[in-house]
């Protein structure tokens, strides 16, 4: 198991074993098997974004939990932030081959990213048929019912990820005061060891945003034009950092609240 990676258990529900009234993964009557996977325990950082790719396109400003401005290296321990789902892809491929790992993603019959050619800032319908082989060993984004059963920490009513007293576990409005990122593991952690499941950035998962009922996979919708995202974020509310709440956009949008974090199948 790499270094930063925790195992999830996984999961078999089925009709309203597990019905939850406030969450938006597991309704009544949905049955869903999440296998065993492992979750970074932290969002991807500035500095390993750069590592993988070459360079920082973050655009938030950087602080320490203490509130101290942070520029340059001093800023990698921040979470990445100004990347669209498709940059998000490219990384989990290009870390992937970097660890000797077979990637998740293929586009184009091409699992190596270079023969993607440049990364879209508009949509783009050979990047929206990206498939993910979710049986391979190498780095992917989590789907919707992966984050959200890992974001809960074992908990199935727990408000945030870790507590329901959204101050002990997250970075947003009332305690950035607008101002930023903040370094990444510097709230409590929960009850599965992750850390900033709810807050500081939101996160990019796989599926495609569309109405979940009793008969959607536990990939998600098949196909959309929009990209779900979890977990809130440093100048936002706290309801958007409850573990249940839902957020998305399109795939080329970039903006200084969506970052990632990265997990692997457990086969």
């Amino acid at each position: 198991m790499d270094d930063g990676f925790l195992l999830i258990p996984g999961i078999s529900i089925t009709g309203t074993e597990f019905w939850n009234p406030s969450s938006s993964v597991f309704v009544s009557g949905r049955s869903l098997e999440i296998k065993p996977f492992f979750m970074s325990d932290h969002e991807v950082t500035r500095a390993e974004y750069k590592k993988v790719i070459g360079s920082d396109p973050s655009t938030a400003d950087a602080y320490d939990k203490d509130g101290n401005n942070l520029t340059g290296d001093d800023a990698g321990n921040n979470p990445v932030n100004g990347i669209n789902w498709y940059d998000a892809i490219v990384y989990c491929n290009k870390l992937s081959l970097k660890r000797n790992y077979t990637p998740c993603y293929k586009i184009s019959g091409s699992t190596n990213p270079d023969d993607w050619g440049a990364v879209p800032s508009s949509n783009d319908a050979t990047w929206n048929a990206a498939v993910c082989d979710f049986d391979a060993d190498g780095y992917r984004l989590p789907t919707e019912a992966e984050w959200e059963w890992a974001a809960r920490g074992g908990n199935d009513h727990t408000t945030y990820a870790g507590s329901d007293n959204i101050d002990d576990v997250a970075w947003y409005t009332s305690n950035t005061h607008d101002t930023g990122t903040r370094d990444v593991k510097t709230k409590k952690k929960n009850g599965y060891g992750l850390y900033d499941m709810s807050g500081n950035v939101w996160e990019w998962g796989w599926d495609w945003y569309g109405l979940i009922t009793n008969s959607t996979p536990a990939s998600g919708s098949a196909s959309g034009p929009l990209r779900c995202f979890r977990g809130g974020f440093w100048y936002g509310y706290a309801n958007f950092a409850e573990v249940a709440y839902r957020y998305y956009t399109y795939p080329y949008y970039r903006i200084n609240v969506i970052g990632f974090r990265v997990v692997r199948s457990a086969n």
